[in-house]
């Protein structure tokens, strides 16, 4: 894996504990969906932005505040895990670029943002409407304004369409194990790594810079003792 130099963030399911039930009401009211909602918030956050993408005429006034009103509940309700505040105050220490890159309606990020007290962690904030688009669209943007290549950067997600949209994104998704059992069919999908905590992530990311430093020492080692080869051979000439 390339040098880690920046890290995408999308709350739901990663950074917080959402309420499914305002997804799933946005399925109800938009697209008639009858189904039980799923327990898993993020399954049913990422099945909702499958459906809006299916959605070829503009939105409504009404459905976009009918969309806002839900997602801001669903804000409002959350729980930030306990132990992102410190991971991303380490990252931050570490020079790792943090980046919010969502697609949540802007209000609803900014509120999350604000309720949460992470400004100050973050000079990148891409939500849907200001990236004009989901999914892939808000980190290919937030990788762009930072001038970050896709390729020293990991996405978090917890499901296999955050793992695609990594891809999408030409970036490396990177797993957070919430589930035991959907950790162990999501590692079929090859992310770059996992982690059962956030407060992982900064380690994973020295361990990768720690590797890359030990390569690249062997190598100049190598290329030395190459050079001393040639030099003794030149001067028994």
């Amino acid at each position: 894996m390339h040098r880690i130099q920046g890290l995408l963030l999308e709350p739901v399911g990663c950074l917080a504990e959402f309420p499914p039930g305002p997804f799933h009401e946005i399925t109800v009211r938009l697209f008639g969906r009858k189904s039980k909602a799923s327990a898993s918030a993020s399954r049913t956050y990422w099945h909702l932005l499958n459906l809006l993408e299916t959605i070829e005429a503009p939105l409504t006034p009404d459905q976009l505040e009918m969309i806002e009103s839900l997602e801001l509940e669903a804000v409002e309700q959350s729980h930030l895990y306990e132990d992102v505040v410190p991971a991303l105050a380490q990252l931050k220490a570490m020079g790792i670029e943090l980046l919010m890159a969502s697609s949540l309606s802007g209000v609803a990020l900014h509120r999350f943002i604000e309720k949460n007290g992470l400004a100050d962690f973050f000079k990148q904030v891409w939500s849907r409407d200001e990236a004009n688009g989901l999914k892939a669209t808000p980190l290919v943007s937030a990788l762009h304004a930072a001038s970050l290549p896709p390729e020293n950067a990991i996405f978090l997600t917890d499901t296999v369409e955050g793992i695609h949209v990594a891809r999408a994104a030409e970036t490396h998704p990177f797993l957070m194990m919430n589930d035991p059992d959907e950790a162990q069919r999501l590692a079929t999908y090859n992310p770059a790594g996992g982690v059962v905590s956030f407060h992982e992530i900064p380690d994973f990311i020295r361990f990768v810079a720690a590797q890359k430093r030990a390569r690249s020492e062997e190598h100049t080692s190598e290329l030395q003792s190459r050079l001393h080869l040639v030099c003794r051979l030149l001067l028994e000439k």
